[in-house]
């Protein structure tokens, strides 16, 4: 698990490292901002339902993914990202931006992919 494999270089070796303590930091952390802030099923609207389908639930799957398959996984994260982006904040409320914060994110799902292009 901690060993090199055959094809990486020591460049590709810490980058798929950084990437995985990435993960497990803001798994952790949204982990604990969903359990802190609790929530409420009652109040939660079909819209709202969507955007937690892809942020935070699309992105912990896909990071948890690319423990095993570093570019299946990246893609799962990045592309629910951008579908939180797209669906939820400019087709349901009207506007694409929606904070540089879910971006930083999603960072680790960046990273693994670029480890999967090298």
């Amino acid at each position: 698990m901690f060993d090199q494999r055959n094809y990486e270089n020591n460049g590709l070796f810490y980058l798929r490292w950084v990437a995985r303590i990435l993960s497990l930091a803001t798994i952790s952390l949204l982990f604990l901002f969903v359990i802190g802030e609790g929530i409420d099923l009652k109040v939660i609207d079909y819209r709202e339902w969507l955007g937690l389908l892809f942020f935070p639930f699309g992105l912990f799957a896909g990071l948890l993914i690319s423990w095993r398959n570093e570019g299946f996984g990246g893609i799962i994260s990045v592309g629910s990202l951008a579908a939180f982006y797209l669906i939820y904040g400019l087709f349901l409320n009207g506007k694409l931006w929606l904070g540089w914060t879910f971006i930083l994110f999603g960072f680790p799902g960046f990273l693994f992919l670029l480890y999967w292009l090298f």
